[in-house]
């Protein structure tokens, strides 16, 4: 029972996590007084880190759970979970690694008196696009597999 609760609750859950950090907290962020450009990516990396490791953290769960009521999750609520989790490996494996020698730049002029003035967020790469694609591509793919699952639970 724990486990049927957990593959029809963390899909939810785990889009909720994306849509608050990555499409609330992270463009508001840079709106507050007194925020800076490079303070603004020293937080994001911290936040980011933190984030992936707990999407990690809760795919291994949805994988458990799903291979205990693997017939609760359809081919196309698979292919959903499966997508998610994809853009997610992407994320931590090449772009985030990719993005850090930027971003730690970025943040360590925080460091200095001289730091800067506000200034609002950009995208700067095509990296840093890539990511935000991913994000969006869990934003969608997460509660659709949700519904399907919770679908599939009712019938």
């Amino acid at each position: 029972m724990p486990a049927l609760v957990l593959l029809t609750m963390l899909p939810f859950v785990w889009f909720g996590m994306i849509v608050a950090i990555s499409f609330i907290e992270t463009p508001l962020k840079f709106r507050a007084p007194g925020m800076t450009h490079a303070l603004g990516v020293g937080i994001g990396r911290l936040v980011f880190k933190a984030l992936n490791l707990v999407e990690l953290a809760v795919a291994v769960v949805v994988i458990a759970a799903w291979t205990l009521h693997a017939p609760l999750v359809s081919p196309g609520a698979g292919a959903l979970l499966i997508t998610a989790m994809a853009a997610l490996a992407l994320q931590v494996a090449i772009l985030r690694p990719a993005m850090a020698k930027r971003t730690r730049a970025l943040s360590q002029t925080a460091l200095t008196p001289d730091a800067g003035t506000p200034v609002r967020a950009k995208v700067g790469t095509g990296t840093h696009i890539a990511y935000i694609t991913a994000e969006t591509a869990k934003v969608i793919t997460l509660p659709v597999a949700g519904i399907l699952i919770l679908l599939a639970v009712a019938a």
